[in-house]
Order: structure tokens, then sequence, then C-alpha cells
């Protein structure tokens, strides 16, 4: 099976800050995979490294096949369009509507004059596949309804659609259920793995919520001061792992989640 990403002793710098330190891991395409850890331990910068908006400062990083320090400014580019990403805070436009944001998931392929006309006038195959993707999220009737004036939950249904139009191989999302209740977190989780499966891409999160992510995907990656500290089945992640992944008792850490 070939690899979304390879990760080979890969460091991340900001300044005197080690955000990722030594990391070395392989993901598969079509695998579904959740990051987890506490806050400050490094998931979103390797969100970032992922989708190739950080560099690492040391190591190799490949994304489907390409190592990213041989690629040009425009080979990136066209790299970027075929992985999607989710924002934590969602990246949406409020004064625009749930098309045109959707629209947007496009923007990086296509060019700024086309990019705006379809602001302006999406065409009619747009629209329709526009459509399509807000009743598979189940927002359908939300199309021309202003961001602003949409539920969290809403939102981010908006947002799981911008990143499907662009049809990514690959979507990233870091913390995407952070800002919603409980049982509609679960809900987006539920769909954003069904959506992998039936559309075949490649599908990474990072998640605060331990218990969705044991729930939901066959393989966690743990991190803490910017190291995998573990990487395997849900199964597996047993008290000792969790109490050293989070420095805190199972008890503590199943209640905080």
């Amino acid at each position: 099976m070939s690899s979304a990403f390879e990760l080979n002793g890969v460091t991340c710098r900001f300044g005197d800050l080690v955000a990722i330190d030594k990391v070395s891991l392989s993901i598969a395409e079509g695998e579904q995979v959740a990051f987890i850890g506490p806050s400050g331990s490094g998931k979103t910068t390797l969100i970032r490294l992922l989708n190739t908006t950080a560099v690492p400062s040391d190591g190799s990083l490949s994304v489907l096949g390409d190592i990213i320090a041989d690629q040009s400014v425009e080979s990136l580019r066209v790299l970027r369009s075929r992985v999607g990403t989710m924002p934590q805070h969602l990246g949406l436009v409020e004064n625009l509507t749930a098309i045109q944001n959707v629209i947007l998931g496009r923007g990086g392929q296509r060019t700024t004059l086309r990019s705006i006309r379809d602001l302006i006038i999406p065409s009619r195959s747009d629209t329709e596949k526009i459509h399509q993707l807000l009743r598979r999220v189940g927002i359908e009737e939300k199309l021309f309804t202003m961001v602003s004036k949409l539920s969290g939950g809403q939102k981010q249904r908006v947002a799981i659609a911008r990143a499907l139009f662009q049809e990514p191989e690959i979507l990233l999302a870091d913390e995407p259920v952070s800002a919603v209740d409980p049982a509609r977190a679960r809900d987006s989780v539920r769909l954003l793995t069904e959506l992998s499966g039936e559309l075949g891409f490649t599908l990474c999160v990072s998640l605060h919520h331990l218990e969705l992510a044991k729930e939901f995907f066959p393989r966690l990656i743990g991190l803490r001061q910017g190291r995998v500290v573990f990487d395997g089945a849900p199964d597996s992640l047993k008290d000792r792992e969790l109490e050293s992944l989070y420095e805190l008792t199972a008890d503590e850490m199943m209640a905080d989640a």
C-alpha cells in the first residue's frame, strides 16, 4: 500500500521552541488516524507539517510520495490542492453564504479571476455538486444561508463540505469538534470517518476527546512534548500509556475527556 505520509527523524522548531522532536512515522493511503495528547503536545504543528504550511527544521517529510524539500513553489501548490484541511477554528468567512464558503475549497486549484467569478455567479455544475455535498452532511437547506446565521454544528458541516469539494486524497482536521457539545461532536467525528470510508481518502484528525478517538479510529498516535509516545490500536492503549501520555491517572484522564 502506498504512503500518504512518511516522516523520518522530523524536527520542527520555532525559534528556541521544539514543537516536533525527531518524529518518524508512516501513514498509509486510506488510513484513519487520530492524533491524541495534552494541549501543547505538538498535534497542531504535526497537522501543519502534513499540509506543508510548516516545514521540517531537520529530517525528511514525504507527502503522497513527494519529498517536500525537493518541491518547487508551483509543485507545492499543486500538492497542497490534493490535501484538504479543516483548521481548528474552521476558517469560514462569516459574511459569505454556505455555497460561497464551499466554493473557496477549490481556490487553490483555480485562477484568482475564476475564483472571484465563481463566488459571484457559481456555475450550475458547482451549485449541483455543492448541493449534493451539503445534502450528504445534512444541511442541504442552508445552501444560500449566511454562515453567520448558522449554528456551531452547521458551520462544522459547511467546513466538511468545503474540504470535500476540493476532492482531496487526504483530509486533515485540527480539533474539529472543540467548539460543539458532546453529542454533536460524536456525530461530526462519525460523519468524517464514514466519508473517509465511502470516498477512500486518508483521514488524520487531532482530538482532545479521547473517548471519540478510541471509538472511531483504528489507529491512535499519542504525542507528548513533540514526541510520539504511543502508536497503535485503541485497545492497546492501557492505563500505563495513558498516564505517561497525559501525566494523569487513567480515571482523571477519562473525567477530563
